[in-house]
Parts: C-alpha cells; sequence; structure tokens
C-alpha cells in the first residue's frame, strides 16, 4: 500500500473512533489527543496531518457524514481537499485529489463542486440568532482556520518580528492595532524568547478589540470578574498603566493558576487575584467576559457546532443577566461596566444588555470610543470574523450614573 493510501486508511480508522462522540462531546480536541497519544507512531507531522484532517471534517460534518457511509474514499478525498494547504498537508492532498481544480475560498463555490448546500454548514438557530452569520463573507470565514493572532507586550516590536523571522514564521502587524501581530505559519510560539521573555501573548485579534474599542483611560482601579486565564486581564493592566490596578477573580481555581504563571512571565505586578469577592467595592470599572456558547469561536473549535443547542444558549444568557447583575454593584457611581462574550448570539449580546438595563436605571450604554469597523448593534457592537479576520464578539460599554 502507498504511503497516501495508508495515511487515508489511518484517518479513516480514526473518524471511526470518533464518530460515537461528534455529535455530543464538547471536549472531543481531549479525545482527539487522546486517540494520537495511543498511537505512538504518529510523529509530529502525522499528528499534525490528522489533525487537520480531523477538524476539517468537523468543520464540514454536514457534507462528510453522508459520504462516511456511502462512499468512505470519496469522504476521505473530499477532506483532503477542503483542508487547508500546509506543510504537513500537502503531499497527501497533492496525491488524493491533485486531480481537482484548487479548493475555491467561497463556501457556495466549495458546495457546487460537492453537489453540497453551504446551508447546511451552521445550525439553523444561529442563523436565526446571528443572520449575519450565514452569509458571504461571514459565512466563509467561519469556514477557514482561525489565524494566530498575539498581542505584544513590548514596543520593541522589531525585536520580535526579527525572532521569528529567523525561525521562518512570517508575520504582518494589523493595519487597525498596530499591537497585535499575526504569525502567517504554524508556529509554537511558546518556544520562542518573546514568549519566555513575556514579550508576546497569544490572544486572537478580537478579543484584543474588546477592550481597545472601549477607550480604556489610564490609571484607576478595575475587577476582571470572569478572568479566566488572563488574557484581557494582562491587556486592561498594561491599558491602565503603572498608575493602575487590576483585581482578577474566577470561580476556577485552575485558571487562576495559569494566569499567576502569564503575570509572572509578563511582569505584570499591578494584579491581585481574588479567588473570592469583597461582600462591597468601589471599582473605576468591571469588566464581565461573560462565560457563553463559545459560537464566535467555531473557527478553532467546529466540534462545538454540532454539540451546542438553542436551549443551552438561552440557558447561558439567563446566567448571563444574573452576573451582569452581580458584578454591576461592584462598580462605583460614574464608573463603567464593560459586558463582553465570545459569542455571535443575540441572545447572550444584545438582549441580556437590554434586559439588565431596563432592571438597573442607574447603567447607562455608551458609544464605543473606537468601533474599529465593528458591527452595531440595538445596544454595543459585533466583531464578526470577517472583518479583521478574527473570532466572532460582542462587547457593550455601560456608565454608572
Amino acid at each position: 500500500m502507498s504511503l497516501t493510501g495508508s495515511q487515508q486508511k489511518i484517518f479513516l480508522r480514526l473518524l471511526a473512533a470518533l464518530r460515537p462522540n461528534w455529535h455530543t462531546d464538547t471536549n472531543l480536541p481531549a479525545g482527539i489527543s487522546e486517540l494520537f497519544a495511543a498511537n505512538r507512531a504518529f510523529g509530529s507531522r502525522d499528528r499534525r496531518l490528522y489533525r487537520e484532517l480531523i477538524f476539517t471534517t468537523l468543520r464540514f460534518l454536514p457534507w462528510i457524514e453522508p459520504l462516511l457511509d456511502t462512499d468512505p474514499d470519496r469522504a476521505a478525498k473530499a477532506v483532503a481537499w477542503l483542508a487547508a494547504d500546509l506543510p504537513a498537508t500537502r503531499a497527501y492532498r497533492a496525491a488524493l485529489c491533485g486531480d481537482w481544480p484548487v479548493c475555491p475560498a467561497a463556501v457556495s463555490a466549495k458546495a457546487s463542486h460537492l453537489g453540497a448546500s453551504p446551508d447546511v454548514l451552521l445550525p439553523a438557530w444561529l442563523t436565526r440568532h446571528c443572520p449575519e452569520s450565514a452569509v458571504v463573507p461571514n459565512l466563509d470565514a467561519l469556514h477557514t482556520r482561525a489565524p494566530l493572532w498575539l498581542r505584544l507586550q513590548t514596543k520593541d516590536a522589531a525585536r520580535v518580528i526579527a525572532e521569528f523571522s529567523a525561525k521562518q514564521w512570517p508575520t504582518r502587524r494589523s493595519a487597525i492595532l498596530p499591537g497585535a501581530l499575526e504569525v502567517l505559519a504554524e508556529a509554537d510560539v511558546t518556544k520562542s524568547d518573546a514568549w519566555t521573555q513575556g514579550l508576546i501573548e497569544v490572544q486572537d485579534l478580537g478579543s484584543q478589540l474588546i477592550l481597545e474599542s472601549a477607550g480604556i483611560a489610564p490609571g484607576g482601579r478595575w475587577l476582571d470578574a470572569c478572568a479566566g486565564a488572563g488574557g484581557k486581564t494582562l491587556q486592561l493592566v498594561a491599558l491602565l498603566g503603572p498608575k493602575g490596578h487590576v483585581d482578577a477573580h474566577d470561580v476556577r481555581a485552575s485558571a487562576l493558576r495559569e494566569l499567576e504563571i502569564r503575570a509572572t512571565r509578563a511582569r505584570a505586578t499591578t494584579i491581585t487575584v481574588l479567588p473570592t469577592l469583597p461582600a462591597t467595592a468601589n471599582y473605576d470599572g468591571v469588566l464581565v467576559d461573560a462565560p457563553c456558547s463559545g459560537t464566535g469561536t467555531w473557527r478553532r473549535a467546529p466540534h462545538l457546532k454540532w454539540t451546542t443547542s438553542a436551549g443551552q444558549v438561552s440557558t447561558a444568557a439567563e446566567k448571563q443577566v444574573a452576573l451582569l447583575t452581580q458584578f454591576s454593584d461592584l462598580v462605583r457611581p460614574g464608573g463603567r461596566l464593560i459586558y463582553a462574550t465570545c459569542s455571535l448570539s443575540r441572545l447572550e449580546n444584545e438582549d441580556v444588555v437590554t434586559a439588565f438595563l431596563a432592571a438597573r436605571a442607574e447603567f447607562k450604554s455608551e458609544a464605543a470610543a473606537r468601533p474599529f469597523e465593528a458591527t452595531p448593534r440595538s445596544v454595543g457592537l459585533a466583531i464578526l470574523p470577517a472583518a479583521h479576520n478574527t473570532d466572532g464578539f460582542y462587547v457593550a460599554s455601560l456608565r454608572r450614573t
């Protein structure tokens, strides 16, 4: 059997192992990693190949799943054709589907070649919650690999770019946010001096635009109420400058431990980690980056398309209103409250903020200081994937009168 034939056979065997769970397992990437670990013969290049093929399958699952039952060889060929052209996939793709035309960027053109429908690539409920997600250019963006964006934590960008260039990792700086750097190659940036020395953090450009759009003034005491592992916490520290301070809170102890590691690497000394919140506080600003469905992250987590339901989104929205209400009490009069999600659904975004404002008349919506060509909602902004090649996000800036 040829190398390509062997790789195709292994790929289809991996899909068969994953298939019973890919409509139910929200932690499917962990299962993929376990499969790779169980196949000790896989080298790093093998893992990169099969990971890309598996994630492509999940991205286009309604097209591929029926073929697995009727024509597995064509299913494998379709996946290879749809997969990104990477060093790890190039030879496999050329051998398996070299007789097909170059895969086009547009989802509609892909669908036409395969005799499939682009309408089935997103759950119908998301189309209702965010109509823009189902039309060009966002539909196309949602079905490509997510880019690797970094946030520079140094003014010496040339130093980072030079190191990456020496490693043959081409980069480009964002046209709208010079402190954001896109890496244009597969790269493990954690194996760089820039990472070790705290000069960079991995943070999607869309995520960076949340706080940048709000116009955070230097100084002041802020709370990052749902800090997680601290990506936005560190960005907030940088925006506040040496005279500012951030208290970081999260209910997950493991996330706060990761935050402390990242803060140490970044030499960020104006952060206090709070495992529990004070009963009362008087913050100049509170950031509520609320836990959500993650529909905005489907480029990098396509399995979530098939494990997330409209009912789960509604349940999440109820919790988000409760969190926003809880943390709003910690904002001083005249202070700011910023609400954000990585969701595309209006139920988790403008509907949450609208419900909160209806109940809390002392808070008023503010226009974005820098809208960055984001899409205005009835309140707040939607950062859609195609606007700047990012994940999807939402942000609303409120002030306590």
